[in-house]
């Protein structure tokens, strides 16, 4: 399917419109909703509980948020949604209550995070619940074998595949040469067929995301947008931005 006029209307708040300073922590409801009176569209991220919600969280543990340190997935929902978020009295929300608060406001791009494993149990929840929801919302993950499971599970909505070419993060350190190789040159686009690419500011201008962009047709996000000269290059090499730390 083509990627909908709607994704790159409105820039995107990086984790909601977040902000310690002001007791705001990323993805939380006070985050979304400061996003929505702003007028920008949302990003989120989710991880699994260990009763198999989908989590509105980034890290696959606690410690930096929380004070706790244990897995995310270690930890049922209920229990999860207890724990305070960087010492506000903001805590972890579980998707669906994420999605009745954003009510089809604003746009919403959820990235399901993965342990690279084809472990697609997380996936299935996400589709699940954004089956019935009635506003914008887009899919997009790191992991090509979830995109592409995503194609049959949540049918109409659309997905990206999120990429970099530099590939510095430690979670790549589980993959193979060979498939770090084909992750940062998109080797799997013929299977996962992605309705847009989501990739690293600083790793634009680029082969790949020229590619897809100007022969593909495909549009281009780029992350995590926080300076002046950033947000120059995404103007220049994209159609849409993921903003942290300023307001566009």
């Amino acid at each position: 399917m083509a990627a909908p006029g709607w994704l790159i209307e409105r820039p995107i708040a990086h984790r909601g419109l977040h902000d310690r300073t002001a007791g705001i922590p990323e993805n939380t409801i006070a985050a979304a909703q400061a996003a929505i009176a702003g007028g920008y569209a949302i990003e989120c991220d989710v991880q699994p509980s260990l009763d198999g919600e989908a989590m509105v969280f980034h890290d696959d543990a606690l410690g930096r948020l929380t004070k706790a340190s244990e897995p995310t997935a270690s930890r049922n929902a209920a229990d999860l949604s207890t724990l305070a978020i960087a010492g506000t009295a903001e805590r972890i929300p579980t998707l669906p209550d994420f999605l009745r608060v954003i009510a089809g406001r604003t746009p919403l791009i959820i990235e399901v995070k993965t342990q690279f494993d084809d472990d697609q149990r997380l996936a299935r929840r996400v589709a699940e619940v954004v089956a019935g929801y009635q506003g914008p919302v887009a899919l997009k993950s790191f992991d090509p074998r979830i995109v592409g499971a995503l194609a049959e599970l949540a049918k109409g909505v659309p997905r990206g595949i999120v990429g970099e070419s530099s590939q510095d993060d430690p979670s790549y350190g589980r993959l193979s040469a060979a498939q770090r190789f084909g992750l940062a040159n998109l080797l799997h686009l013929e299977d996962t067929r992605p309705d847009f690419l989501s990739w690293r500011v600083d790793d634009l201008p680029g082969g790949v995301p020229y590619l897809c962009r100007h022969l593909g047709r495909m549009p281009v996000m780029t992350w995590t947008v926080r300076t002046d000269d950033q947000r120059k290059n995404a103007a220049a090499h994209a159609d849409q931005m993921v903003f942290e730390g300023f307001r566009p």
